[in-house]
């Protein structure tokens, strides 16, 4: 989606709004396609004392996995930008200035970099999950699973010693 900005470039204290859906199904993390929803990007441009500022919001719902037990879950993603427009930039390295190309810029392209660039590359159903145990794969969050835990390697010997005295 191309947005032009051509009514406010010249107008200090105007503001345009804008409100559209973006699909990124095809969008892969991971082997796995976790945006099924549409991605709604709300925000505005405002003209203050003459300089153009972008912000908005993009929102969805990701369909994700638990990177620990392996659990489908749902979880809301929300990714914020802030960006300055300018018709030319003298300052090539920073990345939070947009060029403006005949008064317009591709707003569309802009928040799905952006939302992308956001994805977490862990995702978990909760901040204390246990995970799956390494031996029989059991979920941890249900409970014990009653394997025993493995001797440390350089303690073996010790170990064989206590089972002789059993």
């Amino acid at each position: 989606m191309r947005l032009n900005v051509r009514n406010i470039i010249n107008a200090p204290g105007e503001r345009m709004d804008f409100s559209f859906e973006m699909d990124l199904s095809d969008v892969e993390f991971g082997g796995r396609y976790p945006i099924q929803k549409p991605v709604v990007v709300t925000g505005d441009v405002r003209n203050t004392a003459g300089m153009l500022l972008l912000h908005f919001q993009a929102s969805t719902v990701l369909s994700s996995v638990c990177d620990r037990c392996m659990k489908a879950f749902d979880t809301p993603k929300t990714v914020s930008c802030q960006y300055m427009l300018a018709e030319e930039v003298q300052d090539e390295e920073n990345d939070d200035i947009i060029l403006l190309e005949n008064d317009e810029f591709d707003l569309g392209d802009l928040a799905r970099t952006a939302f992308i660039l956001e994805m977490d590359t862990k995702t978990l159903c909760s901040e204390d999950c246990k995970g799956l145990c390494p031996k029989c794969g059991a979920d941890l969050n249900q409970g014990s699973c009653g394997c025993k835990p493995d001797a440390d390697p350089r303690l073996a010997v010790l170990a064989k010693l206590l089972e002789k005295d059993k």
